[in-house]
This record gives structure tokens, C-alpha cells and sequence, in this order.
């Protein structure tokens, strides 16, 4: 475990704010007590960091579809607003899916996003993206999710910014990690980053991986039924969302768009009087 990195703002106050896509949201790691009806591995680092530090204060701007741009126009002020002294950023992913993204023009507005959240003296984790084998569908992304990654490498060590090389964690390999649309991480997908969070900055936790048995080799017969029922569940959706220019984000606002004081015992679900998706804390 690294050298805890935290530390209090000049007023004494620690804000942790989180910035992205579904990523950062929580999707797949389904809890309808919660808003937008996720919780994630966000939640889960404050969760953790309001135990070991009591008086954590928790934002999460994240929703699910949003591209660079909506995130840079949308939670970047909100975000410098709150005077964060954490800051999770993950944001890209959606435009490297996107038909046409020019990789280069993307990693040039990703960096004066994190310059602008580096200039805060927050500390910054940044991750890089996995590389989601998922179907042959996808394998013309590989080489601009590889440009992607090696541009946040980069961009990290430029500003120095904590490094969470999400591409290089084996444990997401094992399809159980991943819910079913196979792009987003399952609960245990997300406990474990939580936990591979809070060891690069250095904070205790008690989140250890599951240990499972090896996954039940599946017959051509059930393979084939599998891929059919992910391409018309998930993969002719997506696509006709693309075609419409829609989002299941448009009409989604962030879980907790003001810093809530953390609980430390009972989590974030204790700030809740009538939970359900989508909405806000009581």
C-alpha cells in the first residue's frame, strides 16, 4: 500500500469530488436504495475514507453516456466550486466508442481538463481503460483505446496525478467481474477498484477480492445463445441510441451533485429517508 496521500484543505475541511461517466456513476453495481439506482466504487473509496478519517465530505458529478465535452461543460465548475482536496476523474471513454473521435483532438481537451483540476492542489487520480474483450464488434478500438491509455499515462505523470492503470488489472479478465452488457463492471468489478483506489492512495481498507472457482466452460450451443441475447439486449440498443443521438443519461442528474458529509458507520444509504432510482438525498 502506497504512502497515504491525503490531506485537509487550508479551511481543515476534505472533499472528495468525482468526475466522469457511467464509470464513475456506479453502473452495474445495481442498489435501488441509492440514486440513479447504482452505488459503485465511488461510493465506496468515501465510504472507506470517512472510516478511516471522520469528516469527509462527498460529491459524485458522474452520469452515465456523458462524453469529454458534457463533462468539462457540465462538472468542471461545479466541481472547482467545491474546493475538492480528492479528485477522481475517468472521462473519454464514451467519445473513444463514438464513430470518427480523433484520439489526438480528445487526449489535447482531456489534458486542459486535468490541468484545470490539477491547478486546484487537490490531489488527482486519473485511470486508464481496460481493454474489454468483449466481441470481435469492438476490436477496431483496441488501437485507439491503447493511444488513449499511453495519452493518460502521460498526462499523469505531466501533472502529477495518482495513476490507477485500470488496463493492467488481470482480475477483469474473469467475465464475473463485468455486468451483463459487458462494458460496465459488476458489484465485485467494482469493489475491487474501490479497493485498488484506496491502496494507491494509501488509505486502510478491509475490501479483499472474492475467491472464486475458475467460470464453467460454456457448450458452442450455450455460447451462441449467450451472444445472441447480448447483441439484441445490449449491442442493437447502443446502436440505435447512436443513430438517434440519444443517451440513457439525458435524463439522469448526478447521485450527489453537493458534497454530503459521510457517515461513518451505516454509508451513504443512512442520508437516504425514502430511496429509490434517481432520487435525491432526503
Amino acid at each position: 500500500m502506497a504512502e497515504n496521500l491525503l490531506s485537509p484543505g487550508t479551511d481543515g475541511r476534505r472533499v472528495y469530488v468525482a468526475l466522469g461517466d457511467s464509470f464513475t456513476e456506479g453502473v452495474g453495481d445495481h442498489d435501488l436504495r441509492l440514486p440513479n439506482g447504482v452505488r459503485g466504487w465511488a461510493d465506496r473509496v468515501a465510504e472507506r475514507l470517512a472510516k478511516a478519517e471522520p469528516g469527509w465530505e462527498y460529491a459524485n458529478l458522474a452520469v452515465r453516456s456523458k462524453r469529454l465535452r458534457h463533462i468539462i461543460d457540465e462538472q468542471l465548475a461545479p466541481a472547482l466550486a467545491m474546493k475538492p482536496t480528492l479528485v477522481t476523474l475517468y472521462a473519454g471513454g464514451n467519445d473513444i466508442l463514438d464513430f470518427g473521435t480523433d484520439v489526438g483532438s480528445l487526449m489535447t481537451d482531456y489534458e486542459s481538463l486535468v490541468r484545470a483540476l490539477a491547478g486546484t492542489g487537490a490531489t488527482l487520480v486519473l485511470f486508464t481503460g481496460f481493454d474489454v474483450k468483449v466481441s470481435a464488434l469492438l476490436e477496431p478500438l483496441k488501437k485507439r483505446n491503447a493511444a488513449y491509455n499511453q495519452g493518460v499515462r502521460g498526462i499523469a505523470a505531466k501533472y502529477g496525478a495518482v495513476l490507477v492503470d485500470y488496463w493492467c488489472f488481470d482480475a477483469y479478465y474473469d467475465p464475473r467481474m463485468w455486468d451483463s452488457d459487458r462494458l460496465h463492471m459488476s458489484k465485485p468489478g467494482h469493489k475491487y477498484l474501490a479497493g485498488q483506489v484506496l491502496d494507491h492512495l494509501g488509505v486502510p481498507h478491509k475490501i479483499k477480492p472474492l475467491e472464486w472457482e475458475p467460470p464453467a466452460k460454456l457448450g458452442l450451443r450455450d455460447w451462441e445463445r449467450r451472444q445472441r441475447r447480448w447483441v439484441r439486449d445490449w449491442v442493437l440498443p447502443l446502436f440505435g441510441r447512436k443513430l438517434r443521438g440519444v443517451t440513457l443519461g439525458d435524463q439522469l442528474s448526478p447521485r450527489w451533485p453537493e458534497p454530503v458529509r459521510v457517515p461513518r458507520k451505516g454509508g451513504l444509504k443512512k442520508l437516504l429517508r425514502v430511496p429509490g432510482p434517481g432520487q435525491r438525498p432526503g
